[in-house]
């Protein structure tokens, strides 16, 4: 009786189709090995799993259709051309618009404010009216010092508070986000133009430089938009960013030592061991003391209302006005005191009126061109970098989305029309932001409304800030530096990732140490370093069985996932299989199914499984490689199987003939059916 029962058993084995059909047989088994079924009921049952497995292989065949029979992806150039109309705002007509309105929605897309200016009510107006007033007091002294530390006169900072910002509410989305210049790019553009043309030297060519080198930014961010190029802004990653932001703060906070102790010569470099040499020469030789305790009486000053504004949030109006009335002060201090004839620095130089064409001073055909477009790539990645994280953060707390691509676009015209009216780079600031929103900006009528209060001050009272202490310049720049310090971001980053951790302290030591290009780089090379590590050498992992499921995981994360008898499955965990991976992957195969022979004792490995979900493309290395793996493993009577290949790859093994090489049959939908066909070769082998 044992003996035919363990007969019955063996035909009962060799007959199933499919994973869940040998779970199924072998719990079957085990009732009949107990007698809590019968012999008859058994065999029939049997018979009924039997017809199951049948309509399960028949389904698997039929997804495996869909997936060989699915239309070629589309064509890059189609891929580009759809991008390219979805973000310039060519719409498709909805189902039953009249093909007339798509002007109208072209026009909405490209200026937002024409379709939520429609619905805008007197409410809002007063919210905003108060947000942009407010803006405006911390914008003028912020733009006049961001203006001395790009080594321009003031007058161009006030300049690029007004046109920048009323572009960009036509154009941009962000409903918080306030435009003008930044502390950041303000650093870059003064530390790298300074290497082609000395400002103290030839202003005039200096600033021609700098409309040139702005022209080129707008450009590069309208195109980033244009041709969705925003992954690009991505190479600066996040841990890249704190350390940058970290290290520019130092580096500008000694730069304001020049203005803090009225110091006439100060060294052009930007690393902190030149800064602190200067700083310690001229302070054997030059320095007044009155411009030092009237820096840091008012920068106490603004600290503190600082303070009070975090403390009390009905009070945020007291650190937003701080930095406008202590220039004000300051400069009637100066003026009452003459002040100015004890060694205090003033600004003196400060041209008023409305913003000059510039067009004319755009130099193309110079010999700094390819300098000017390279510093424009740089200044735009910066300045596109902290401008989209500024307004997706805010974005995110109002509760609606921000289109990166779209935002591209309007800082980018923004700059290049900024560029003709005699601005400089402008991007989105996070200080000044943060006071817009908590202000109750309702729209980006506050930036339109701070731009006109900027103009109404470059027309009426620029004359008034003649006596403005260069030293208070200083300290209100000072007072912004710390929210460019992230301590908390930096110590999270270390608890995450080290490696990321690393790329943190380049950037950080390499703008403090060498310069901010040279922090630029070390980041972005130790972030490509990553990147090319991870493609080159992807990880890739064994999969099991889920007892009682049909679901495949990696046996290392998951140890009670079993790996089937004869059938070895692999994952690829890369989104391409190119010609910098292929052959490691291939290599890596091989030698883990040559660890499996030998560790299979009876029957040896029948198919091997290549699971290929997480591979989104291919180029022919990687087709090779497939080629070179299906020989291999032939010679080895082992068979290759490929599931759940994407559109792109599909596509592309069908062109190379892949498909044919390997089989129609030995390409399925998914790791289960890959298996239920496995199962079946090898039962029927029995």
């Amino acid at each position: 009786m044992g003996l035919v029962f363990k007969v019955s058993c063996k035909e009962s084995f060799c007959n199933y189709h499919s994973l869940t059909g040998f779970t199924q047989t072998l719990q079957k088994m085990k009732e009949r090995a107990m007698g809590t079924i019968p012999a008859d009921t058994f065999a029939l049952e049997l018979k009924q799993m039997d017809g199951h497995d049948a309509a399960t292989t028949a389904a698997a065949s039929e997804r495996a259709k869909w997936l060989l029979s699915s239309p070629n992806p589309p064509a890059p150039w189609q891929e580009l051309s759809s991008s390219i109309k979805e973000t310039v705002c060519f719409p498709a007509a909805k189902n039953g618009q009249p093909q007339a309105n798509r002007p109208v929605l072209f026009l909405q897309g490209l200026f937002p404010i024409l379709k939520w200016g429609r619905n805008y009510k007197a409410t809002k107006f007063k919210n905003d009216v108060m947000a942009g007033l407010t803006l405006a007091s911390l914008c003028i002294p912020q733009s006049i010092g961001y203006a001395n530390l790009a080594k321009l006169d003031p007058q161009y900072g006030l300049y690029t508070s007004v046109v920048p910002p009323l572009i960009y509410a036509l154009m941009g989305s962000s409903r918080e986000i306030a435009i003008g210049p930044v502390a950041v790019v303000s650093l870059l553009l003064s530390a790298m133009i300074s290497k082609l043309v000395d400002p103290n030297v030839d202003p005039a060519a200096y600033l021609r430089i700098i409309f040139t080198v702005t022209f080129f930014t707008g450009t590069f961010q309208a195109l980033f938009g244009l041709f969705r190029l925003g992954f690009l802004i991505d190479f600066l990653s996040h841990a890249a960013i704190v350390g940058f932001m970290g290290g520019a703060a130092i580096v500008i906070g000694l730069q304001q030592l020049k203005g803090l102790l009225g110091l006439t010569h100060f060294t052009t470099k930007t690393d902190v061991v030149s800064v602190l040499g200067a700083v310690v020469k001229a302070l054997h030789e030059e320095w007044y003391p009155l411009n030092f305790v009237l820096g840091c009486s008012f920068l106490i000053f603004i600290l503190t209302t600082r303070f009070i504004g975090r403390r009390n949030k009905k009070l945020f109006w007291i650190p937003a006005m701080a930095p406008l009335f202590s220039v004000i002060l300051s400069t009637l201090i100066v003026y009452l005191t003459k002040a100015d004839r004890h060694g205090v620095k003033i600004v003196k130089h400060f041209k008023g009126g409305l913003n000059l064409s510039s067009v004319h001073q755009l130099n193309f055909g110079g010999p700094y061109v390819g300098e000017a477009a390279k510093i424009g790539l740089i200044c735009s990645l910066i300045a596109l970098t902290e401008a989209i994280a500024v307004g997706r953060s805010f974005a995110s707390i109002k509760g609606y989305h921000l289109d990166g691509n779209k935002e591209m676009v309007a800082m980018g015209f923004m700059n290049i029309v900024g560029s003709l009216t005699s601005c400089y780079t402008a991007t989105g600031s996070f200080s000044r932001t943060a006071v817009n929103f908590t202000a109750g900006c309702e729209t980006v009528v506050s930036n339109i409304v701070m731009a006109i209060t900027v103009l109404i001050s470059l027309l009426l009272f620029t004359r008034l800030l003649y006596y403005t202490p260069l030293a208070i310049l200083a300290s209100i720049i000072l007072s912004a530096l710390p929210g460019l310090i992230d301590v908390n971001a930096a110590y999270n980053i270390w608890k995450v990732d080290k490696l990321d951790f690393v790329v943190c302290l380049g950037a950080f030591f390499g703008v403090l140490f060498g310069s901010v290009e040279i922090g630029l780089l070390v980041a972005v090379g130790i972030s490509f370093g990553k990147i090319i590590l991870s493609s080159i050498k992807p990880s890739t992992e064994v999969l099991g069985n889920l007892p009682g499921t049909d679901i495949f995981c990696n046996t290392v994360q998951y140890p009670m996932a079993t790996k089937l008898p004869g059938i070895s499955i692999f994952r690829i965990n890369s989104a391409t299989l190119c010609f910098a991976n292929a052959n490691f992957i291939r290599e890596r195969i091989l030698k883990w199914v040559a660890d499996d022979m030998e560790e299979t004792t009876k029957g040896g490995i029948r198919v091997m499984i290549l699971d290929m979900t997480n591979v989104m493309n291919i180029d022919t290395s990687g087709i090779h490689a497939m080629e070179e793996l299906h020989k291999e493993l032939i010679s080895q009577g082992i068979e290759l199987a490929v599931a759940n290949p994407r559109w792109q790859v599909i596509s592309k093994m069908k062109v190379a003939k892949l498909v044919d090489k390997i089989g129609s049959g030995w390409i399925f939908f998914s790791v289960a059916d890959a298996v239920d066909a496995s199962l079946h070769l090898k039962m029927n082998s029995c």
